[in-house]
Order: structure tokens, then sequence, then C-alpha cells
């Protein structure tokens, strides 16, 4: 199958000059003979920019969003799904027939699909670190499989825990523990979320939304302690299919 008419999608976020989306999309198609789609990154330093991008680039009809981005982009966008609505952030943005932006979450999709094969019987509750708009859609996520969460930030809030309050008593209560900062990406390698990693157990899983180093400090801690690990690959995979056919509705 060959695609003629040129169709211009993208990547919106800071710093993204590492992205995987613009490297997977270029080369799905070519792989599928999308001859006329290309795909780019538009790198800005503050969401007020986002209006040039799209002033500049009429022809866009489809953009991802990154970090930090993912909730601030919400109020430059005409509607949005029901879910990304729930979920209070957003990672795709459609553009419809008549122009206007609709913003949708595909990052939930892409981290319950790919926690799914993972889950055994006494993996009950969650703990997820930090509390941004990608912990947003792993909140999601876990509310569909059922599984109950708290947040960790680094101070304590009315929705949150801090880091210094987890123990061995909260790693005996939560078997699933998710990294949904960027603490640990490159090239900032050494970094790891402040955990006592030593109350791991092979009853736990590490789930790091990071893939970029593909085992970051934080599964290599976990690892260590006999913990199931898991980067954020597959999870950036299947979202990156979901919002492919949100463009293509």
């Amino acid at each position: 199958m060959t695609e003629n008419n040129t169709r211009r999608f993208g990547l919106v976020g800071r710093n993204i000059s590492y992205s995987f989306s613009k490297k997977y999309f270029t080369e799905k198609f070519a792989a599928a003979g999308f001859e006329g789609c290309t795909y780019e990154n538009f790198d800005i330093q503050d969401i007020q920019d986002f209006p040039t991008i799209r002033f500049e680039n009429k022809d866009i009809q489809g953009l991802n969003v990154t970090i930090p981005y993912k909730e601030t982009v919400i109020p430059y966008l005409d509607s949005l799904s029901k879910k990304a609505a729930l979920i209070g952030a957003v990672n795709t943005i459609r553009v419809t027939k008549k122009g206007k932006l609709k913003g949708y979450n595909t990052d939930y999709f892409g981290f319950k699909k790919s926690l799914i094969p993972l889950l055994q019987p006494h993996h009950k509750k969650a703990l997820i670190l930090g509390t941004g708009g990608a912990s947003k859609g792993v909140a999601f996520a876990l509310d569909e499989l059922d599984i109950p969460y708290v947040f960790v930030s680094r101070e304590a809030t009315e929705t949150s825990i801090s880091y210094d309050r987890i123990n061995a008593t909260t790693f005996d209560n939560y078997q699933i523990i998710i990294n949904a900062t960027p603490v640990g990406t490159s090239p900032n390698t050494d970094a790891f979320p402040l955990l006592p990693y030593s109350f791991f157990t092979e009853k736990h899983i590490a789930y790091d939304l990071i893939y970029n180093p593909a085992e970051t400090q934080f599964l290599k801690k976990a690892a260590a302690q006999g913990a199931q690990t898991k980067n954020g690959l597959d999870m950036l995979i299947f979202q990156a299919e979901k919002a492919w056919k949100v463009w293509n509705k």
C-alpha cells in the first residue's frame, strides 16, 4: 500500500532530540510504504509557543505531546476525548477535518497493555512515583484494572505521601512500584528515586516509564533484590500505535 498524499505529524515537547517517537514513526512510514508521511520534532521552551507551531504548520494532521506539556497543552485545544478529560492529561492531538484540535490520552492504554502480562494474584496495590501528567495516565489504567494506588511526591499533600514515609511496611502493602518521574533518564543515568531498595522482593514489580536507558538505576536496584522489572519501551510502542489509529479515524 502506498500513500502519495503528504501527511505531516510531529512531537511537541522540551529538549526532545532524543525522542523515541520521531525514529519510530519515520521507520514505520518507510516500512509500510507511507511515502507522503513525515514526522518531526517541535521543540519548544514554553507551552506559550504552542500556537506558533499550529499557525506555521497548518497542514499538520496529528501531534504527540511529551514532558512537560501533557497538562499545560489542554487550554490550547478545542476539545478532549472523554478519557483525556477524566485523566487530565493529553499526549495525542488529532486535527479534525474542520481544523479543530482534539486531545486524547493513549499513555494509559500503552501502560495498561504492557502491565497486564506481569500481574499475578499477589500484586494487589501500587505506588506511583510522581504526580505529573505521566502519572495521571498510569493512575487511570490502574483504576481500570481495579488496582488501588497511592501517589508519592517529594512533599506530602492531600493526595500523596512523601518519599521519607516509605518503609518496610509500605513495601509489604504495595507490590507494584511505578516510576512516573523523569529521574534516571539519559543523560542523568546515575540518578534514581530515593527509595529503601532493600525492601524490594521477588514478589514486587518495578516498572519504569523511562526507556532510555533500557535499564535505569531504579530498575537495576530493584532487580538486585529479585524484583520483576519492566521499562517503558513496550508502553511507548503501544501508545504510538494507538495514536496512529486516532489520527486515522
